[in-house]
C-alpha cells in the first residue's frame, strides 16, 4: 500500500453512518448516469467498486441487474448490505479484487478513483475483471474542489489554518479535469474512452451538512477542522455560515453546486 492508501483506510474507518446521512445523498445524483453509461439493464453482471452505502447497487437492482459490490471499509460494506437486502458485497481494497478475469459485463465506481494511491493500477484491475466488450463507468470530482465539495475548505482557508504536513493530497489532483481523466482511462487500455462534465445542485440543511461532514471527520477537511481547538473551530464555523449565505434558498436550506466528471469506456 502507498502512504495515501493507508491514510484513506484510516480516514474512512467509522465514517459510514455520517457519510450515509450526508455526502452519499450528494453523490447519489450520479448513480443513474453511471449505470446509463455502463449500459446496465436486466441481467447485466455488474461490479460496483467503492460502493459506500450501496447507492449505485440499489439502483442497479431496480433495473434488474445481477450486482456484486466491494468496499475497503467493513462498516461501509455492512451499510451497503443493510441498505440493499441480498446484495453480494465483499470487503476488498483496490486494486486487489477477489474475482476471476472477465467476470463482469460492467464495472462502476462512484467517486472512488480519486481515493486511491495508484489510479493506473486500479484501472488495470477493473479492466481485468471486465469481459471483452464490457463497459466501465467512473465518476470523480473536478479538481480543485469547489461548490459543495469546497465550502469547508474555503472556511478553513479564511481562518488561516494551513494544510497539515501529515495529510496527503490525492494523487488524482492531476487527473480531475475532463481531458486528463479521459487520457488516464485510455492509457489503461480501454477503448472509446470519453469523459464529460456533470453539474447539479444539492439541497440540504447547512447545519446538517456541517455536522455530517466537518464535525464527523468525513474527508480530509473534516479531519483538519476537528483537530483544531474550540476557539478555532468556532471561527471556522462562523466563516462557513457566512459562505453558506451565498447558497440560501427557502426554508433555511441551501442549494449547493456540484461539479464532477463522468468517464466511460469499453474493455
Amino acid at each position: 500500500m502507498t502512504t495515501f492508501d493507508e491514510y484513506e483506510r484510516e480516514l474512512w474507518t467509522g465514517r459510514a453512518p455520517a457519510y450515509d446521512r450526508g455526502f452519499a445523498r450528494l453523490t447519489a445524483h450520479t448513480a443513474g448516469l453511471l449505470l446509463d453509461a455502463a449500459k446496465v439493464g436486466p441481467g447485466t453482471a455488474l461490479l460496483d467498486v467503492g460502493t459506500g452505502p450501496g447507492v449505485v447497487p440499489a439502483e442497479a437492482v431496480r433495473r434488474g441487474a445481477k450486482v456484486s459490490a466491494v468496499d475497503a471499509d467493513p462498516q461501509m460494506a455492512e451499510t451497503a448490505a443493510r441498505n440493499v437486502p441480498g446484495l453480494d458485497v465483499t470487503v476488498a481494497v483496490l486494486p486487489d479484487l477477489p474475482f476471476g478475469d472477465a467476470s463482469f459485463d460492467a464495472v462502476t465506481g462512484n467517486f472512488v478513483i480519486n481515493h486511491v494511491g495508484d489510479p493506473a493500477a486500479v484501472l488495470a484491475g477493473l479492466r481485468r475483471v471486465l469481459r471483452p466488450g464490457g463497459r466501465l463507468a467512473l465518476t470523480c470530482w473536478e479538481m480543485p474542489g469547489s461548490g459543495a465539495l469546497g465550502i469547508v475548505r474555503e472556511a478553513v482557508d479564511r481562518v488561516g489554518v494551513p494544510w497539515p504536513d501529515d495529510i496527503p493530497v490525492t494523487p488524482f489532483m492531476e487527473h480531475g479535469e475532463r481531458a486528463a481523466f479521459e487520457r488516464l482511462v485510455r492509457a489503461a487500455g480501454f477503448a472509446d474512452a470519453r469523459a464529460e462534465t456533470v453539474t447539479w445542485h444539492h439541497r440540504t440543511d447547512p447545519q446538517e451538512w456541517w455536522e455530517t461532514g466537518a464535525m464527523s471527520r468525513v474527508g480530509s477537511n473534516g479531519v483538519i477542522v476537528t483537530r483544531q481547538d474550540t476557539a478555532t473551530i468556532t471561527r471556522i464555523k462562523a466563516a462557513y455560515d457566512e459562505i453558506m449565505t451565498r447558497y440560501a434558498v427557502a426554508d433555511g436550506q441551501v442549494s449547493l453546486p456540484a461539479h464532477a466528471l463522468l468517464a466511460h469506456a469499453t474493455r
